[in-house]
């Protein structure tokens, strides 16, 4: 019966009719080895389908040019895009890429990173949401975040949140808007658009309508508990800022069921720009991330990590960014938002 097992190094050398340590030469290009000897390990190496065990290169010492991404869900807009421009910026690099759903959940976001160290990747970019998980701070591999402060060491890549969160609450109240709500995926002391929000309320004197709707919520209640927040606040507000464009689609939705005009007896204002809402939504008005660029840094820095250099050795220095500290040390990177005009606000 034939086997359906994956080839072995040994298998190669059999079918090469050369020693292990010889295959092991070719592989990682160690010594002299005439072309002859070369030729007839790639051949059997073809034959064969082998493929290098990159889990055992990592424990040798070498890198297995593999990276860990650790997101709540590529099913949400914004990262699974994210996650398309990382993958991309590593491909271009010569890394592959392993996601992970954390699903929202810590102790899910806690098994991918013990699973990732274990598996010895080359380096981690977490855009996971979950609080004080501790294993972060025990990490000694090369790492990066993406819209999350995990503490001063740990570079974090992200957009200026508290400037846009300000921004898109200031077009509200600039465009007539006497009270405008917050839809959130979590009131937080760390939620920086939420900061901007209350700034620009605090500036006219306006109380602050905070709602929340956690972004892991299961989509088919999504909806429901979206509705079930604005029918609590809907004779009080004129306006919602939703802090990301799923969300700001669900206002929209519930706005039309309630017979609600948009703009007229409400504006709308979203948030990341996102391919995939402009293409259902084109006239929603929005703040753009700019995820390419955000990806290629986070790429950059930890590459840099890996590499022993800092970012700007790497790469050249970061002019796009308002925040110019030394990775090695931590610290963010930040990158404007641009504005979306739409007729929703």
């Amino acid at each position: 019966m034939k086997s359906h097992s994956e080839p072995t190094l040994a298998d190669v050398a059999k079918e090469a009719g050369v020693s292990l340590t010889t295959v092991s030469r070719v592989l990682n290009n160690r010594g002299y080895l005439s072309q002859t000897t070369k030729d007839r390990v790639g051949d059997a190496i073809a034959k064969l389908g082998y493929r290098p065990n990159q889990l055992a290169r990592a424990l040798h010492g070498k890198k297995s040019d593999t990276i860990g991404l650790i997101v709540p869900t590529v099913a949400l807009p914004f990262f699974g895009e994210l996650a398309v421009e990382i993958e991309n910026a590593l491909a271009e690099q010569g890394y592959r890429i392993l996601i992970c759903n954390s699903m929202g959940h810590a102790d899910r976001e806690r098994d991918y990173l013990n699973l990732l160290v274990g598996n010895r990747v080359d380096g981690i970019i977490s855009g996971a949401h979950n609080e004080a998980l501790e294993e972060y701070q025990t990490i000694r591999m090369p790492l990066v975040t993406i819209d999350r402060e995990l503490s001063p060491r740990i570079p974090n890549v992200r957009c200026n949140n508290e400037t846009a969160g300000y921004d898109a609450t200031r077009r509200l109240l600039d465009a007539g808007c006497h009270r405008p709500a917050l839809l959130t995926s979590r009131a937080h002391p760390k939620n920086l658009r939420e900061h901007g929000y209350r700034r620009a309320l605090g500036e006219d004197g306006v109380e602050p309508v905070i709602l929340e709707v956690p972004f892991h919520t299961d989509s088919a209640i999504r909806q429901l508990a979206v509705n079930e927040c604005l029918n609590s606040v809907a004779e009080e507000i004129d306006g919602v800022f939703a802090t990301d464009d799923l969300a700001a689609a669900e206002v929209l939705e519930w706005a039309r069921l309630h017979n609600l005009t948009v703009p007229g007896d409400l504006r709308i204002i979203g948030f990341d720009g996102t391919q995939a809402i402009h293409r259902a939504l084109p006239g929603l008005t929005t703040l753009r991330q700019p995820l390419d660029l955000i990806a290629r840094k986070a790429v950059e820095i930890l590459l840099a990590q890996i590499n022993g250099e800092t970012s700007s050795e790497a790469h050249g220095s970061a002019d796009t960014s308002d925040d110019s500290h030394d990775r090695a040390t931590g610290g963010s990177y930040e990158f404007p938002v641009t504005l979306i005009e739409g007729w929703t606000a």
